[in-house]
């Protein structure tokens, strides 16, 4: 019989592999339909990552930040050259991008606009849990009421609320024994609770197995490329969950964007690998998949006076996977000129972020526009979802 020592001790180093409190993992529901929610962190400059080269104000506004080598999208955008599998993807079809899109916030906290772009109001605080979580719940044609899984150290807002989710992150821990863990499942099969969350736990363990999780801290891939895979993973299991989201810090470039080694930069090619890697890791399962890749702002049009932007309004996304139609770009182009400038400064919104998300929650989760406007996003009525973005 374990001691409860030993316990602890087990439950100590397999909380870092599940990343949750209790070791509960969410029970695997129905349905071939993943969604997985990207979030960009710190405001990603769309102008750098999806320039707008056909505008006849771009290159003069950009100055130094202006891309030359743009991967062509249309005559208007190109993608960064440093989304080059990304670029593949849209050519397949299985990326679209949206430009001039934005939260409901227009003012240039990060803190703030990251609260209300995951609480799902229309402001911040308007709400204790996340959007995503209240679509786990939300009305009677979700799909089985689909169980959500947070990539990363902790669960986001967006995820947090009454459905139950559960987490996943890197651990260099060396695996518990065989023989431990028979004698630990003995010592809690008369405990409820207890019984249910070991037995979660274990089934995290496994759908990890074989795979090194301590890469992306000891010369592995970086953080980020890890939980992309580790998402396609678990997500591309028949048992396994169908929700999930990953965070990606790092996108606040007040500084030095250009080059080769800026932060912007090197963001932008982990983005690329991560979607990358997804992809490969969710096997068959992507052409039921849609990723939604987002940021809580953009940056202002033109430089600072230290090569970098300052936090802005309106920027880009990405909707990437089998299940949508891609191959083109979704805007309802504002134009950089000085009339057309957000506060005279910044790229103007024309897309509510929120209609993205309610054609993926509808086509991915099965809701009812419904409980969209009352249980998910509420007071959101004249937000109409995108059509025809979902196949």
């Amino acid at each position: 019989m374990a001691t409860r020592r030993e316990a602890l001790q087990l439950l100590g180093g397999m909380a870092a592999l599940s990343g949750l409190p209790g070791l509960a993992l969410a029970a695997p529901s129905g349905g071939e339909r993943r969604l997985v929610f990207v979030f960009l962190r710190g405001g990603m400059d769309g102008l750098s990552a999806v320039p707008a080269t056909g505008d006849p104000d771009y290159a003069a506004l950009r100055g130094v930040l202006a891309v030359n080598e743009a991967l062509r999208l249309d005559a208007t955008f190109g993608l960064s050259p440093y989304l080059a599998e990304m670029h593949k993807l849209y050519g397949a079809g299985e990326l679209a991008v949206l430009h001039a899109v934005a939260s409901p916030y227009r003012e240039r906290s990060h803190f703030d606009a990251q609260n209300l772009l995951e609480n799902g109001t229309a402001k911040p605080f308007g709400r204790e849990s996340g959007w995503l979580n209240a679509a786990l719940t939300a009305g009677s044609r979700a799909v089985s009421q689909p169980s959500g899984l947070a990539l990363g150290q902790s669960i986001p807002l967006v995820l947090r609320g009454p459905a139950h989710v559960g987490s996943w992150s890197p651990s260099a821990l060396p695996g518990p024994d065989a023989d431990l863990l028979e004698r630990l499942a003995e010592l809690y099969r008369g405990d409820a609770l207890l019984a249910r969350s070991f037995a979660a736990a274990r089934e995290a363990q496994k759908m990890m197995e074989g795979r090194d999780a301590g890469r992306g801290m000891d010369g592995g891939p970086p953080a980020v490329v890890t939980l992309a895979k580790a998402a396609g993973e678990i997500l591309g299991k028949r048992a396994g969950p169908r929700v999930a989201s990953i965070d990606f810090g790092g996108w606040d470039t007040h500084i030095n964007q250009v080059g080769e080694y800026s932060a912007l930069t090197r963001n932008l090619r982990l983005l690329d690998r991560s979607v990358a890697a997804l992809k490969d890791a969710l096997g068959p399962a992507w052409k039921h998949t849609a990723v939604l890749i987002v940021t809580e702002f953009g940056r202002t049009v033109a430089p600072n006076g230290s090569s970098g932007t300052d936090h802005g309004t309106a920027s880009a996304a990405f909707v990437a996977g089998g299940a949508v139609r891609g191959g083109r770009v979704i805007a309802d182009w504002p134009g950089l000129g000085a009339r057309a400038l957000h506060e005279g400064r910044d790229l103007r919104p024309t897309l509510d972020l929120r209609a993205l998300f309610k054609a993926a929650l509808i086509a991915q989760l099965g809701l009812d526009e419904a409980a969209l406007e009352v249980q998910v996003f509420p007071g959101s009525a004249s937000v109409r979802p995108l059509d025809g973005l979902f196949a």
